[in-house]
């Protein structure tokens, strides 16, 4: 009797022949030698498995390598288990969280108990995964009954991992060893050790045990691998770069922000020069959305906790919000607004519409709160509050196409104005195996999703699809933006949404004189204010374009004798519309032009006797050096060139 056989289908279109049991790791190895070497784990029907795994039926296959983002990511999930079985030999009895992959590296979240440890420890860490590695230990999956599992963590006294085990099903329960240690995971992970040639431990963080701020708090170590030293070389000179750029670090140096904690953790307090840069954002944004026929409203920054009710945002979203606020009425409640979309469903609802007063688009610079865990808090990225270029289209079906379009090229143009090349478009779908977690009939989140796929098809946008990243109430199309470190950010967004108008009987009179639903597009390119403003810092140094400085210029008198003459220039700037001012201050030239430097400003204008006598000035450019003498209205004309060098809002 022959032996069965299965069909594999390669990316490549082939389809390949090979006994019942074979593994990934033995495919790469029909196709060649290097690639086998190579191989870190495989996706399977569309599943990650480990290379070792068995197939056992007929299917798809595509070989990971370092260059797939599976590949990398089950490579950091396999550190996180090397790093957790050096730190297990080091520090006998401490106990473990999660320790999962993130997007640079990898974290595990650890219960050192009565034994103390700290950032001078990392090194020791570090070296003992380097000798742990060099053994080229097996990553060994096994299949345990729930009890063999409870067995095991419950002599070792893990009260985390039992936490974690009373979560699942018996029969889906896995275990993962290399070497000495032994973990409950479900993997996948590399075929072993010897892939991990280059460690860096970059962090200590705190983290409360499953991000409960009344559970115990563990100590997350942060690192990062490489199979090759010369990769995990240029990530530290990635990591150095990043450093220079941070926003957080920038908006102290150039005075954009600040954060008090008697204001508040995650609730950033914008300076005179930050404002001036959102009011500039702003601005830019307002215009495009004129002419693109949107109208401005404002709304309340609470609502009564019934509207949160009735558009599920209580229900779906409460754990993120601030708590109920209790007026001195029974039964009278309000919420911090978590979302502005409620308050523009009211708005709709403020008259009759017909089809004729469609599509309707409403525009908000809109703050809202969410409460975000303070572990989770950081700097503009993160917080608590922060203002949404929101805005809401009210449509009819047979319109949604075409405003969807249009709201992409809204975002492109966006993005293309200010910079940002190095994002990807994410289709975010509800997640089939978890409906719970959504609002809705699967018959309208299916017309939303398509709605999305078709929009983006005609735009000829190159996307990928994640399921489950959709919002409660609909499904998205997400722009995601690299910042100075690669990391990926979710600024612009565009979401189609069939459910709020059903929750909150939104009608229109249609051309039959019957009453109809509008569809609902929810928008915003710049997403928040605040990350938006964080990842521009970090994309640009804090070196903005002349249009979008917050200060423009700044006038350098060489001594107070030419002081009346510095707020001459100044005077006719301001006339022109520029920003700016004079510094007074009792220093010498070199310094106020370091200082001026420092701060980035885009021009300097230096004046001094031969200045004064032919009313002219010395122009420096911020980081290119002088540009020679100019008179007053040559300096105006100057200037306004360069605006149309860069880009400017005025711009068609």
């Amino acid at each position: 009797m022959s032996e069965q056989k299965v069909k594999i289908a390669l990316p490549d279109g082939s389809v390949k022949v090979y006994e019942s049991g074979v593994t990934s790791h033995q495919i790469a190895l029909s196709i060649s030698e290097g690639l086998a070497r190579n191989v870190l784990a495989a996706k399977v029907n569309g599943e990650v498995w480990d290379a070792s795994r068995p197939i056992l039926h007929d299917s798809s296959v595509q070989l990971l390598t370092w260059n797939d983002d599976e590949g990398k990511n089950t490579f950091w999930h396999s550190s996180a288990h090397l790093m957790a079985e050096a730190l297990e030999a080091l520090y006998p009895g401490i106990k473990f969280g999660i320790g999962p992959a993130v997007e640079s590296g990898f974290y595990y979240d650890v219960d050192f108990g009565d034994q103390e440890f700290n950032a001078s420890d990392l090194e020791k860490v570090e070296q003992k995964m380097t000798e742990l590695a060099r053994q080229k230990n097996a990553y060994l999956r096994t299949e345990v009954s729930k009890n063999e599992a409870l067995d095991y963590f419950g002599t070792k006294g893990d009260e985390y991992k039992l936490e974690l085990l009373a979560d699942l099903e018996d029969g889906s329960i896995t275990f993962y060893q290399q070497g000495g240690f032994t973990d409950l995971c479900r993997g996948p992970h590399i075929p072993d050790t010897g892939h991990i040639k280059a460690i860096k431990l970059t962090n200590i963080a705190g983290a409360y045990w499953r991000g409960d701020e009344k559970r115990k708090q563990l100590t997350r170590l942060y690192g990062v691998t490489f199979p090759k030293k010369k990769e995990l070389d240029e990530y530290l000179a990635l990591l150095e770069e990043a450093k220079k750029r941070d926003h957080r670090k920038l908006g102290r140096e150039l005075e954009l922000f600040a954060f008090s904690e008697k204001v508040g953790q995650g609730l950033p307090l914008w300076l005179p020069k930050g404002t001036e840069l959102r009011e500039k954002l702003a601005a830019f944004l307002k215009k495009a959305q004129v002419k693109a026929g949107y109208e401005s409203v404002i709304t309340p920054h609470i609502g009564s906790k019934s509207l949160y009710v009735t558009s599920g945002h209580y229900e779906k979203y409460g754990q993120d919000s601030f708590k109920p606020i209790l007026t001195p009425n029974e039964n009278e409640e309000f919420l911090l607004k978590p979302m502005n979309c409620p308050h523009h469903c009211e708005i709709y609802k403020f008259k009759p519409r017909s089809y004729k007063d469609l599509p309707l688009r409403m525009a908000e610079f809109g703050t809202v709160y969410r409460y975000e865990q303070s572990g989770e808090l950081h700097g503009l990225t993160r917080v608590r509050g922060f203002t949404q270029d929101d805005a809401h289209i009210f449509c009819r079906p047979d319109q949604v196409n075409e405003e969807f379009k249009q709201v992409i090229d809204l975002v492109l143009y966006v993005f293309e104005s200010l910079g940002f090349k190095d994002f990807v478009t994410q289709i975010s779908l509800r997640d089939p195996e978890n409906k719970q977690k959504y609002i809705g009939s699967d018959d309208v989140w299916e017309k939303a999703e398509s709605a999305i796929i078709e929009a983006t098809s005609e735009k000829g946008l190159k996307t990928i699809t994640k399921l489950g990243e959709a919002a409660f109430y609909g499904p998205k199309l997400d722009f995601m933006v690299k910042d100075a470190l690669n990391r990926s950010w979710q600024l612009g967004t565009i979401q189609v949404d069939y459910n709020l108008p059903i929750r909150f009987d939104l009608e229109y009179v249609g051309s039959d004189n019957q009453k109809h639903r509008p569809v609902m597009i929810h928008r915003a390119p710049f997403g928040s204010m605040e990350r938006f403003v964080a990842i521009l810092l970090e994309n640009t140094e804090g070196k903005f374009p002349l249009w979008l400085s917050p200060l423009q210029y700044i006038v350098l008198p060489i001594s107070e004798k030419y002081a009346d003459y510095a707020n001459e220039v100044d005077q006719q700037l301001k006339e022109g519309a520029f920003s700016g001012y004079v510094d007074h201050r009792d220093e010498k030239i070199g310094r106020k032009i370091r200082d001026a430097e420092l701060s980035k400003i885009p021009y300097m204008m230096i004046v001094g006797e031969k200045e004064a006598a032919s009313k002219s000035v010395s122009i420096r450019r911020q980081g290119a050096g002088d540009t020679g003498s100019h008179d007053l209205g040559a300096l105006l004309a100057y200037m306004k060139h360069e605006l149309e060098l860069s880009f400017t809002p005025d711009k068609e």
